[in-house]
């Protein structure tokens, strides 16, 4: 009996021990909160959580107030004795000056102490958004323009550079290899928005840290990581994502989880997506409806009338994408990670291509992207210890594989043209960290890519099957591109108010492309070899007179060697032209000046402005050219312009990026943006990168359970004499001003969001975007943006 006694004591006991334990977590990302202090109304009692977000407050009397505070959010006060909840959800403070940090030198600091203006998007913005793709949570910063081709696309336009002169990184490994071109492209989209941490974006030339390519800025994905418990029970956690979008019926379902123990964790991540035809809005330019399209009945190409000219017929695709991690620590120096990401689209039309019409009918029958491919295999090392090298260590080494091709056809014609490629991309980063005295930083490391790229073509009969080999997009021998690179970088803290930066990379870069096949075009060399090498850096200044002022100021240098795709491709950009090769192709170099003021009135406003001027020499640009002397070719049996990718004297590119917010009241935000790019050669002919004026405004309020903001996005016009020569060529992307030339117009919609916390374990996302149902096409792009378009998910944390 005495026993029985003894044993309910001390279940009573343990029950009010565990009621004791509070947890504490972010009401948006519902990730614990850690170092959080809570301290009675004398200051003589208090706690501070631990990685878990938990604090036991059994020291404190049940009749004392609590007072709860961290730097990241909001105080609060409750007395212990009416407050029996086991978590308590707390809102972040909306300005946060101080607190968080980035990785623009491939390594974390704080943000107030980079010169280079840079924005990041954290896990709760992106949830709140809740992007269809990744090419649609970068354009929700506000700052990146995003042009697309097609649906299942997405090429982001940064200070006047995209594609190749723009870096994508992701977890730390480059994703740009040797055939990113100089066109559009919509490799972003593989990655899995579902499963993006943060992200961040370094504008302006981020060569001295990433290398080639970084001309207008850097795109740094941040992917979940497994997390470790901090106890001995095993820590698991999941996520679940149910999403569904009306303008192409959407249907997207998503699971991650996470498994830890102290030495050991594992996350698993799945999500796909389907997206039927995209619809357009109805109000405004009836010239971008969709009023017919091609079909086949019984083997034999039909055009149809498109019964909903609304909607974009021959745009919908799906997605599957993958991620697993395994993460080792045994201890607390060395810290192991292996991850996997897989991604793979269905087929993806080619939109702007399909409402091209020949004469008075549409030209194609077919055109489509195959499956794209990507998958890699990364092996991170970390290792922290002081010595007198380093304090941290980070091996970085991974292999990626890609797979894409091309499909197109003639209307009414049975010969389908098919070109496969594949990159093989296998990278190495080592990279250092050194705190040195007065806490000031050196950064240094090497980095190693190779990529090889094989290239084959052929030309198939639909009725019979038949195959006959055609001219590969790439030279179909051997094709192989290799960079070399150290750096170094350097921080000091001169005061409290004065931090420098400075660093220096040196480049070296080896292309070889053998053209071996010569039956269909008579080139006038048979290989094309180059190895160049570049030295670049960086220079700048942040200065804070007082709490409330910052100036930035960076002075930078970045460079683009011509890659595979820029040197030794041939294709057909636009009707009738056509791109050859050009083995005189040399690195182009950028040469940057920013400035930045950021000014905080009274702890209520805060304003924002970078302006920033680029000087481009030997920029990349296409002319016109001759082959073997001649002007025009033959080309899929079209006579076609001879086009070449050729080395300009000189491009101007300036701007500014300008940002005002204003905290009404702990619960009301006002945020407005606005960014403005010119771009022109030394002709004075305009840069077909350099987006329109655009941005956004937005009325958010948020507290307790809700969150909600309603926002306008807006872009200015382009005249069709400020078209650059390539857009002019496109009469059917574009509308029709009063002299019947193609110009962009501008455009604006209105657009609401809202989150909703039903419990501890459910969120419900509803908005509505477009509200006002307007008909328009972003600059540069092939689809029609959605029309009015509702958006529910219900996402569930476990």
């Amino acid at each position: 009996m005495k026993k029985i006694i003894y044993t309910f004591i001390g279940l009573l006991l343990t029950g009010y021990a565990f009621a004791q334990t509070i947890q504490f977590k972010d009401i948006e990302t519902k990730e614990p909160i850690e170092d959080l202090a809570i301290y009675n109304e004398d200051k003589s009692k208090s706690v501070l959580t631990n990685s878990d977000g938990a604090a036991d407050i059994s020291i404190f009397s049940s009749d004392e107030f609590l007072f709860i505070q961290h730097p990241s959010y909001q105080t609060i006060t409750f007395k212990k004795s009416l407050f029996s909840e086991k978590i308590m959800f707390l809102e972040k403070k909306v300005i946060e000056l101080e607190e968080f940090v980035i990785s623009a030198y491939r390594w974390e600091q704080n943000k107030n102490e980079i010169p280079n203006k840079i924005i990041r998007l954290s896990h709760a913005e992106i949830k709140f958004k809740n992007p269809q793709t990744t090419a649609d949570l970068i354009e929700n910063t506000d700052e990146v323009f995003i042009q697309k081709s097609q649906l299942g696309g997405g090429s982001p336009m940064i200070r006047g550079f995209s594609t190749n002169t723009v870096l994508l990184v992701i977890d730390g490994v480059r994703m740009n290899n040797a055939i990113f071109r100089e066109g559009n492209l919509q490799n972003v989209i593989s990655l899995d928005a579902n499963a993006i941490e943060n992200s961040e974006v370094i504008f302006g030339p981020g060569s001295v840290t990433y290398g080639s390519d970084a001309l207008g800025g850097v795109m740094d994905f941040h992917t979940l990581q497994p997390k470790l418990s901090t106890s001995e029970e095993t820590y698991f956690s999941a996520n679940a994502l149910a999403r569904f979008s009306s303008a192409n019926i959407e249907k997207t379902a998503h699971l991650d989880f996470n498994i830890g123990t102290q030495k050991w964790a594992f996350l698993s991540s799945i999500s796909y997506s389907n997206y039927d035809d995209l619809r357009m809005g109805d109000h405004n330019h009836d010239e971008y409806q969709r009023p017919e399209y091609v079909d086949q009945i019984d083997g034999r190409d039909s055009i149809f009338t498109n019964e909903y000219p609304n909607v974009q017929v021959e745009s919908g695709y799906s997605q599957l994408n993958l991620m697993q991690k395994i993460r080792y620590r045994p201890n607390q120096k060395t810290d192991l990670t292996y991850a996997f990401h897989y991604s793979e689209l269905s087929d993806v039309p080619r939109y702007d291509r399909l409402i091209q019409y020949s004469g008075n009918q549409l030209k194609y029958g077919e055109w489509y992207y195959g499956p794209q491919k990507w998958m890699m295999h990364q092996l991170v090392y970390n290792y922290s210890k002081s010595t007198a090298l380093f304090d941290h260590l980070k091996l970085n080494t991974a292999y990626q594989h890609y797979e894409e091709s091309r499909h197109d056809r003639r209307f009414q014609s049975n010969l389908l043209s098919e070109s496969f490629e594949k990159v093989d991309a296998y990278s190495l980063n080592l990279d250092f960290d050194k705190n040195l005295k007065r806490d000031n930083q050196l950064y240094y490391g090497v980095e190693a890519v190779y990529n090889n790229v094989n290239s084959t073509a052929h030309e198939k009969d639909i009725e019979t099957g038949a195959t006959e080999a055609i001219q590969s997009r790439y030279p179909d021998g051997e094709n192989r591109y290799t960079t070399l690179a150290a750096y170094v970088s350097y921080k000091e803290n001169f005061s409290d108010k004065l931090t420098g930066i400075g660093g220096i990379r040196a480049n070296y870069v080896s292309l070889y492309s053998a053209l071996e096949d010569t039956a269909f075009f008579d080139f006038p060399f048979d290989e094309i070899s180059v190895n160049s090498s570049a030295l670049n850096g960086s220079l700048g200044m942040v200065y804070k007179p007082t709490k409330k002022w910052q100036f930035n100021l960076n002075l930078s240098s970045g460079f683009h060697a011509p890659n595979i795709d820029d040197m030794a491709k041939i294709f057909d950009p636009e009707p009738q032209t056509i791109v050859v090769p050009n083995s005189n192709l040399k690195p182009e170099y950028a040469y940057n000046i920013d400035l930045g003021i950021q000014k905080v009135f009274w702890k209520k406003l805060t304003f924002n402005i970078t302006g920033f001027y680029t000087y481009l020499t030997n920029a990349f640009v296409r002319r016109e050219s001759t082959f073997n002397g001649q002007d025009s070719i033959l080309y899929k049996g079209e006579l076609s312009q001879v086009l070449s990718i050729v080395n300009a004297d000189k491009a101007y590119i300036y701007g500014f990026s300008s940002s005002i917010q204003i905290d009404f009241t702990d619960n009301f935000l006002f945020k407005s943006v606005i960014n403005y790019t010119h771009g022109e050669d030394q002709d004075g002919v305009a840069l077909r990168h350099a987006a329109p004026l655009f941005g956004s405004t937005e009325l958010a309020y948020s507290k307790n359970r809700l969150k909600a903001s309603v926002y306008a996005k807006y872009n200015g016009k382009i005249e069709y004499e400020n078209l650059a020569p390539s857009e002019q060529g496109k009469p059917y992307l574009y509308a029709t001003d009063e002299n019947g030339n193609p110009y962009s117009p501008a455009w604006w919609t209105l657009n609401i969001m809202t989150s909703y916390m039903i419990n501890n374990w459910a969120d419900l996302h509803i908005g509505m975007e477009n509200i006002l149902d307007k008909r328009y096409r972003p600059y540069s792009s092939g689809i029609v943006a959605p029309g009015r378009n509702f958006k529910a998910s219900l996402r569930l944390h476990f």
